[in-house]
C-alpha cells in the first residue's frame, strides 16, 4: 500500500516547486542561497525505513494532504502528497548546528496554510548549545532562523510530549513556545524575536517545564511537568486574554494525573481532551489516565479507557501511562488515545466514539503489514502494535484515515483495521558502522543503534531480511569483513540471548559464538578480524564508557583468551593483506602499538602521536599492508606507510573526523579517499583522487545532516559512490549527477 495514505489531491498548487525543493540554509536570520558542491553529487538515503522515535505527527487542520512529522534527533519532514513520501526539511543543518537536528515541537498557522514553525534543540545539558526557532512561509521549502538564549530537548526524557509550540488562534503573529528550564516565551513578530512572560509555575530540575501548549476556542492551555500532581500544585494552567495564566481549577490530582503529556480541542462539544502520566515518558511511566475538561462550565470527567495496574495472566503487572491524543474533527466525541510504556500487554490505541463512556482497543483486531520495512518483526514471526507511543493524529479529512509514531516506525490505517508503516522518505537511524564488500549481492551492510545490523540487498528498499538475528542485537557496537575472505563477516552488540556473532555468507545469515567472554554481556564493544577471518580481537566497552580488556579468539569464537598486552579500550584495525598483522591506537598515550604475531602480543612502535580522546579513528588503506591513517578530530590526519612506525601530518586538512576508502579513479593507482573533515573553512565532505594531495567537497550546504562523523566509507566497485553514517538522518549515499 502506498506510504503515508493522504488524498492524493495536490495541495501545491501555487506554490510551484516547493514540494521538491530542500530547505536552504540561514545565517544569522537571513536567507542564504545554497552553494553547489564543487563534486556535482546527487544524495539519497539507502533505504531502512523509519528505525527512529516519531515524537509528533501534525496534519494541518485546513488543507486536505498536508502533514508534518518531528523526531527526536532526525529533524522535521513535510508529507508530499504527489509522491506519498515524506520530504526532509531540516538536511541542511549543519557540522556545527548539529544539536539543532532534534525536534523539540512544530507548529502550524490554520489561517496560513503556507507558515510552519520549528523549535529547534537536541539537548539541554550544559555542554549543549542553545535552541533555535525556524519559520518558513513555504511549508519548509526555505527558512529564516533565530537563535533563542534557551535549551530544548528534543531527545531528553519528556520528548514525546506537546506540542509545546502554538500560533495563537487570535493573532497570527503572536506565538509561544513552551521551555523546560526556562519558562514560558513569546513572540509578537511570527517568531522573530522571543521573550519570557509571566508564567505561574516555577521550573524545577526535573527539566520538563511546560509540556503542551494547545487552543481551545480563544483559550490557550499549558501543560507543567514539574508539579508533584497532588493537590495545591496544579500541572494545567490557561489564558483567555494572552496576558494573565491561572491554574485551571478542579483539574484531576494524584500519581496517575502527575504529568499532562498531550491534549486535544473537540471543537464540536467544546471539550478538551488531556492524557497523563505519572513520568514524562518515553520511560519510566507506570500509571496514568485520560480527563476531559468541558470549556464551557469547567466541568472535569475521567475517562480513562483502561487503569493500569492491573494483572497480567502471569502474574505481573499492567503499568503503562497515557501518550498520545487526537480527535476527530469531522465526528464529534471521536477520540483516539494512546497507551505508552506498556510492556506487558503491549501498547495499544483506544478509540471512542461517545466522548469517552466507552472505549475500543485497535490493537484487538489490528492487521498489521510490515512487508515494507520487514526489520519491524524484530527477528519475530510477527510484528507487535508498537511501542513508545506518544505521537497520535486523526485526518481532518478523512476519520478513518489515523496514524501514530512508535520507537521506530510511524503506522497508519485507513479502515481502522489493517495497519501498515507510512514511512517512505522518513529515515532517523543512528548509524555507526559501515561495511561495503568488494563482491557479492550486497554494496551495503550496516550497524546501527536500536535496530542492530542490516544486510543492504538493495539500497531502495528496506532490507528483505530485516535485523541480522542468531541473535538479534538491539544495538550494534561492532561489524567486520575479513578482507580477503569477503564472506566472513562479524558482528558485535547490546542483545537478550547473545552479544556476538559470524556470518560465512557475507552477512546474509548469521551464528552466534559458541562462546562469549562474560563481560561481553555488559559491556559489547567493537570487534576486528584479520585478513583471512581466522583470528577475531574483540574490545569492551560499557556503556558509561568503561573499557575492559580486549580478548582474542582464533577457532571462530569458540574460546576466548585476554590479550595482556594491548591497552584497554584501544582502537583496534586489522592489516588488509598480512594476516598475522594487527594495529592498535592507544588514544590515552598517544601510542600506535602493533602484533605481527596473530593478536597474540602488542609493542608500541610510534609514539608522541595526539592524545585524549577516544573518538580518535585509525583506518587502514584497503590492498596495502602497512597503509595507515589516523584521524585525531580538529588535530587533524595523519598517515603512516610503514605499519605505524612513523607518521606524517597530511597537509591538505587541517581537521578528520573520519576516513574511508573506494574504488579508484580511472587511470589512478591509488583509491579513492573519502573525508569527512575540514580542508579550508567548514566542516564537509570530501573526496580526494590522488591519495589527499587535493580534495574535492562533495555534498553542498543543503545536504549537511548534522554530525556525521562516525563512520564514511566509498564503494570499492564503483568510483565515486560513497556511504556515510548519520546521527538521526540513516545512511546517506552519494553519486556524481
Amino acid at each position: 500500500m502506498p506510504a503515508f495514505q493522504l488524498s492524493r489531491r495536490s495541495v501545491l498548487a501555487g506554490t510551484a516547486a516547493t514540494a521538491a525543493v530542500a530547505a536552504l540554509p540561514m545565517v544569522q536570520g537571513r536567507a542564504q542561497a545554497a552553494a553547489p558542491a564543487a563534486g556535482g553529487y546527487r544524495w539519497r538515503n539507502a533505504v531502512m525505513g523509519g528505525t527512529g522515535f516519531v515524537t509528533g505527527v501534525l496534519f494541518h487542520p485546513a488543507v486536505r494532504g498536508l502533514a508534518y512529522a518531528r523526531t527526536d534527533i532526525g529533524g522535521a519532514y513535510r508529507w508530499d502528497d504527489r509522491t506519498d513520501r515524506w520530504v526532509p526539511l531540516t538536511d541542511h543543518i549543519g557540522w556545527d548546528d548539529w544539536n539543532l537536528l532534534g525536534v523539540e515541537a512544530m507548529a502550524v498557522d490554520p489561517a496560513h496554510p503556507n507558515r510552519l514553525y520549528l523549535a529547534l534543540g537536541t539537548y539541554a545539558q550544559s555542554w549543549a548549545g542553545n535552541g533555535a526557532v525556524l519559520r518558513s512561509e513555504d511549508r519548509g521549502a526555505t527558512w529564516t532562523r533565530t537563535d533563542l538564549t534557551v535549551k530544548l530537548g528534543a531527545n531528553e526524557d519528556g520528548r514525546g510530549c506537546g506540542e509545546r509550540l502554538l500560533v495563537d488562534p487570535r493573532d497570527s503573529d503572536t506565538l509561544w513556545l513552551g521551555t523546560r528550564h526556562d519558562g514560558l516565551l513569546k513572540s509578537t513578530d511570527r517568531g522573530a524575536t522571543w521573550k519570557a512572560v509571566s508564567f505561574p509555575a516555577t521550573p524545577s530540575a526535573t527539566g520538563q517545564g511546560v509540556t503542551l501548549l494547545v487552543a481551545a476556542g480563544r483559550t490557550l492551555y499549558a501543560g507543567w511537568g514539574d508539579s508533584d500532581g497532588t493537590a495545591g500544585k496544579p500541572n494545567l494552567y490557561r489564558t483567555s486574554d494572552g496576558t494573565t495564566w491561572e491554574a485551571v481549577p478542579n483539574q484531576p490530582t494524584g500519581t496517575a494525573a502527575k504529568v499532562p503529556i498531550r491534549a486535544a480541542y473537540d471543537r464540536h462539544t467544546r471539550e478538551l481532551y488531556v492524557t497523563y502520566a505519572n513520568a514524562p515518558g518515553p520511560n519510566g511511566q507506570s500509571d496514568g489516565s485520560v480527563h476531559k475538561l468541558r470549556t464551557t462550565d469547567g466541568r472535569w470527567t475521567e475517562v480513562t479507557p483502561v487503569k493500569p495496574g492491573g494483572a497480567t495472566e502471569d502474574g505481573g503487572t499492567d503499568s503503562f501511562g497515557y501518550g498520545g491524543v487526537a480527535v476527530d474533527a469531522r465526528r464529534p466525541g471521536t477520540v483516539v488515545v494512546s497507551t505508552n510504556n506498556r510492556w506487558a500487554l503491549i501498547d495499544t490505541l483506544y478509540r471512542t466514539t461517545d466522548g469517552g463512556r466507552t472505549w475500543k482497543s485497535l490493537k484487538d483486531k489490528a492487521v498489521i503489514d510490515v512487508s515494507e520495512t520487514p526489520y519491524l518483526k524484530w527477528g519475530a514471526d510477527k510484528p507487535k502494535f508498537g511501542w513508545w507511543i506518544q505521537a497520535v493524529g486523526v485526518d481532518p479529512f478523512d476519520s478513518e484515515h489515523v496514524v501514530y509514531g512508535t520507537g521506530a516506525t510511524l503506522y497508519g490505517t485507513r479502515d481502522l483495521k489493517h495497519w501498515a508503516p507510512q514511512i517512505r522518505g522518513l529515515e532517523e537511524a543512528s548509524v555507526v558502522q559501515l561495511v561495503s564488500p568488494p563482491s557479492g549481492a550486497a554494496h551495503l551492510i550496516t550497524g546501527s543503534r536500536d535496530i542492530g545490523v542490516l544486510y543492504h540487498d538493495r539500497l531502495t528498499a528496506s532490507p528483505s531480511r530485516g535485523m541480522a538475528t542468531n541473535p538479534v542485537f538491539g544495538s550494534a557496537t561492532g561489524l567486520a569483513q575479513a578482507p580477503a575472505k569477503p564472506s566472513y563477516v562479524v558482528r558485535t552488540g547490546w542483545g537478550d540471548h547473545g552479544n556476538g556473532a559470524y556470518s560465512n555468507d557475507g552477512g546474509k545469515t548469521w551464528a552466534p559464538f559458541k562462546a562469549q567472554p562474560a563481560v561481553a554481556k555488559d559491556a559489547p564493544g567493537p570487534i576486528v578480524t584479520n585478513a583471512d577471518g581466522s583470528v577475531l580481537l574483540w574490545s569492551f566497552v560499557h556503556w558509561d564508557g568503561t573499557t575492559y580488556p580486549a580478548q582474542r579468539s582464533d577457532d571462530n569464537g569458540a574460546g576466548w583468551s585476554e590479550v595482556a598486552s594491548l591497552p584497554k579500550g584501544a582502537v583496534l584495525v586489522a592489516d588488509p593483506v598480512d594476516r598475522k598483522l594487527f594495529y592498535a591506537f592507544d588514544y590515552s598515550t598517544g601510542t600506535l602499538l602493533a602484533s605481527t604475531d596473530g593478536g597474540l602480543t602488542f609493542t608500541a612502535r610510534a609514539t608522541g602521536l595526539k592524545s585524549g580522546d577516544k573518538e580518535f579513528q585509525l583506518t587502514a588503506a584497503p590492498g596495502r599492508s602497512g597503509d595507515l591513517w589516523l584521524s585525531v578530530k580538529w588535530n587533524g590526519l595523519y598517515r603512516s606507510t610503514d605499519g605505524g612506525a612513523t607518521f606524517a601530518k597530511v597537509s591538505s586538512c587541517w581537521a578528520s573526523y573520519t576516513v574511508g576508502f573506494g574504488k579508484a579513479a580511472e587511470g589512478a593507482s591509488y583509491p579513492a579517499v573519502y573525508l569527512v573533515g575540514s580542508t579550508e573553512s567548514i566542516t564537509a565532505v570530501y573526496r580526494s583522487d590522488d591519495e589527499a594531495k587535493t580534495w574535492t567537497r562533495i555534498n553542498d550546504d543543503r545536504h549537511q545532516w548534522g554530525w556525521i562523523g562516525a563512520a564514511i566509507t566509498g564503494d570499492p566497485r564503483i568510483h565515486g559512490r560513497v556511504y556515510i553514517a548519520t546521527n538521526g538522518r540513516g545512511v546517506q549515499y552519494g553519486e556524481p549527477s
